[in-house]
């Protein structure tokens, strides 16, 4: 009876540290670069701004690398090749002849 008792007991707890370790939840850090765009030059980059974050804290890209790059598509390709992964784009326009600041947000896992 005590045989069964504990070979019961240990089953459960190899099957409730089984649940508990598959719903472990992904955690990512998020990096924002805004990118700034001349409003009627058909969208070219006039610059790139990434501000100080602790997503890059560690990491292998540097704020001078990424204000270094000439295009949205360096940018998305660059990014690309150091495994973030492009989750969100939002734009801001104000006026007509004002420049276009797009918001660029990226994940990586931790």
């Amino acid at each position: 009876m005590k045989y069964v008792f504990i070979k019961t007991l240990c089953c459960f707890l190899f099957f409730i540290t089984l649940g508990v370790s598959s719903q472990d939840i992904p955690k990512y850090d998020y990096l924002e670069v805004i990118v700034i765009q001349k409003a009627n030059n058909s969208g070219r980059v006039k610059r790139i701004k990434v501000q100080e974050q602790k997503s890059l804290e560690g990491k292998q890209i540097t704020i001078k690398e990424l204000e270094d790059l000439e295009g949205t598509s360096d940018l998305l390709n660059y990014m690309n090749t150091a495994n973030w992964e492009f989750v969100d784009r939002q734009s801001i326009v104000s006026e007509e002849n004002d420049p276009v600041w797009m918001s660029y947000i990226f994940r990586k896992r931790k």
